[in-house]
């Protein structure tokens, strides 16, 4: 509400300000319940919004979980420093020994004569360079320089690089290393027949393993698959004769740890749920989403999803219930005890994607936190732009009152400045009048 200057009452005595300060308050009221209805709409947007983000937040770490493989992780642990395995979906535990015959090496080219960058070393107007895989690449030596050469074959880009390495003042030795390693061999010929026979080629080596009977061979230091699920890699230049042992594991603590995150998070929802919608009897007051039958609704979606498998089966056989005061609970030790007995069973029972007859704990618990969350067409969401939109209005509301309650304040203050102005006038022909009446002749009687 505008406030304006106000002439205070200087003739009548009144206090002119106050009275005005007194309509206004009086005037203003509607828009006082404008104000309040918006700091009450405000709140529930906050609350709203604040709710929304966990179910979001649910919604994001169950997504993760979505598929039978988060939840059947599994641990590998090498007896080298030398070698890491890593263990997919597929993987199974066990153990596997093998003894590293060899590291996977690059093809080399060396050309034999030094020269310095500047100096011609070819005439070839074209060059047909030959990789170990046995595919080509044309190669222009450009200026026929050692310098020229190298950012011929550079240039190229056939997975070969060229550099050059200088053995002394002036003096550099040009070398070409394939970019992949590998059994194989680098060649370069050209129509230049002198220089076709300077260069010194030094083959490239597959990576080798000694697996029980079986040499097994990779062009580079990963071995892909080496059992079902099972990548092995060997760090470059690992001697030869090293033997090593690979075990690998499930790691149920990783699953235990999984589930548990969702647990706590559900909870963590109906915590906040509880306090948005509980009433204080002490304090006779009620949470900013009191009596809101759709979030009472979403409450009783995240209990159900997360103590009810898709088929109506209980989640209590993996340790996840409910107690007497409706928040959820979590046995770590009935969990492993049925991971230990069927870890397939119970990763598909968690992780089953939302496509399967049956969706796992993770899908489930997504889609109920989507369909709350979701930016688009989330429950939550929708209920919130309508709170918005209300907010919208009674913002537009109290904005045109402020307009009308100015110009009421500057009529009122005209209103008692014009009784000032009038007033004063009286007084003034009141002393004009009793002036004159004093300056009459007093009347005398006749002797």
């Amino acid at each position: 509400m505008a406030s304006t200057s106000s002439i205070g009452g200087l003739v009548s005595g009144l206090d002119t300000t106050s009275i005005v300060s007194s309509l206004m308050q009086l005037e203003a009221q509607p828009q006082t319940l404008l104000k309040s209805r918006l700091a009450t709409e405000q709140g529930t947007v906050s609350s709203l919004q604040g709710l929304n983000a966990k179910f979001a937040a649910l919604s994001t770490k169950a997504a993760a979980l979505d598929t039978p493989g988060a939840w059947a992780t599994l641990n590998t642990t090498s007896s080298s420093s030398a070698v890491t395995a890593t263990a997919g979906t597929t993987a199974t535990p066990g153990a596997l020994s093998f003894t590293v015959l060899s590291t996977a090496a690059p093809a080399q080219l060396t050309f034999g004569a030094l020269a310095n960058t500047t100096d011609v070393v070819t005439t070839a107007t074209t060059m047909t360079l030959t990789k170990p895989d046995g595919s080509t690449a044309t190669v222009n030596p450009g200026d026929g320089t050692l310098a020229g050469l190298a950012a011929g074959i550079n240039s190229a880009k056939a997975g070969v690089t060229a550099t050059l390495l200088k053995v002394s003042d002036g003096s550099y030795r040009l070398r070409l290393t394939s970019d992949s390693t590998g059994a194989g061999t680098l060649s370069l010929t050209s129509d230049d027949p002198a220089v076709d026979g300077k260069w010194t080629q030094t083959a490239g080596k597959d990576a080798q393993l000694q697996v029980g009977g079986d040499t097994v061979s990779s062009k580079t230091n990963t071995f892909t698959g080496l059992l079902t699920g099972l990548d092995v890699t060997v760090a470059a230049n690992t001697a030869a004769n090293t033997a090593v042992d690979v075990t690998v594991t499930r790691d149920a603590s990783s699953a235990q740890n999984a589930l548990k995150g969702l647990v706590d998070a559900a909870n963590d929802l109906l915590s906040s749920i509880d306090t948005l919608t509980a009433y204080d009897p002490t304090t006779k007051k009620s949470g900013a989403l009191a009596g809101d039958a759709t979030v009472r609704a979403l409450r009783s979606a995240v209990l159900d999803t997360v103590t009810r498998a898709a088929d109506g089966s209980s989640m209590a056989s993996l340790g996840v219930q409910t107690d007497r005061y409706g928040k959820v609970t979590f046995d770590a030790t009935k969990f492993a005890s049925a991971y230990a007995a069927d870890p397939g069973t119970v990763a598909t029972k968690l992780g089953a994607p939302s496509t399967a007859s049956v969706p796992g704990f993770a899908a489930r618990l997504f889609a109920m936190a989507d369909k709350a969350s979701n930016s688009t067409k989330g429950t939550l969401t929708s209920i919130i732009t309508g709170h918005q939109s209300s907010i919208t209005t009674l913002q537009n509301g109290i904005a045109d009152w402020d307009v009308r309650l100015a110009a009421k304040q500057e009529s009122l203050n005209k209103q008692y400045a014009n009784l000032e102005v009038s007033l004063g006038k009286l007084q003034d022909q009141a002393s004009w009048l009793s002036g004159q009446i004093a300056s009459l002749p007093s009347s005398s009687k006749s002797s």
